[in-house]
């Protein structure tokens, strides 16, 4: 059986994206003569968390309880790009884990780890490069950290510094992303909008910007 999950974090946000790239990997239909109308393919399940933040761990999630209702051994979880369903690096590795406990593979369509087959694997291959994500995601925060520390600190011995500079709250995160990822929006654009720093932008995307190195026009 194929399962397939969407979520998107407000009520404003729209699951057509997702649901055109499930569409052409032959997961759902398009339904003729209805606006945004789509419906699962044969042998589909599909659950959708509308208006659910990522601030919730997936396994949490109401749509999420009614997959594991219905995942059995040998069924594929399938979303449209992983972030849909993790959190975060962190969310990863819990959902991997309820995988493999279940006998279910994992699937993502798009992104960077769109070409695995199962990432819910236990193999050495999967195992190396989820570890090497994670490693990745965790010095990034790291070192944004340990650079913002010593530019607080230079800026204070020059007498610069004025506090802390506005940050994205939790709803102008799930903004952000959704802008970046449906709607192509750079990061300077992102930062003009919400009244913030270009870095804070790119803290806020975490996890996205690796997937779009090679789309320069979103670069800021």
């Amino acid at each position: 059986m194929q399962i397939v999950y969407s979520r998107v974090s407000t009520a404003t946000q729209s699951l057509l994206r997702q649901r055109h790239i499930l569409t052409e990997a032959g997961l759902l239909v398009r339904t003729e003569g209805v606006a945004e109308g789509f419906r699962p393919a044969e042998g589909v399940l599909l659950f959708e968390d509308p208006a659910t933040t990522s601030k919730i761990p997936a396994l949490e999630r109401p749509a999420f309880a009614k997959v594991a209702i219905a995942a059995h051994p040998g069924d594929t979880l399938t979303v449209s790009e992983l972030f849909r369903l993790c959190r975060d690096l962190i969310d990863i590795h819990a959902v991997r884990d309820w995988c493999q406990a279940r006998g279910v593979a994992l699937r993502v369509l798009s992104g960077p780890l769109s070409n695995f087959h199962d990432l819910a694997a236990n193999d050495a291959t999967t195992a190396l490069i989820i570890n090497v994500i994670t490693s990745v995601g965790q010095f990034q925060r790291d070192l944004q950290t340990e650079l913002t520390a010593e530019g607080i600190a230079a800026a204070e011995a020059e007498g610069r510094y004025r506090g802390r500079p506005p940050a994205l709250t939790d709803t102008q995160i799930e903004e952000a992303r959704s802008a970046f990822t449906d709607q192509g929006a750079s990061i300077a654009a992102l930062a003009r909008a919400h009244g913030v720093s270009r870095a804070a932008v790119r803290t806020a995307l975490a996890g996205l910007l690796p997937s779009q190195s090679s789309l320069p026009s979103r670069s800021g």
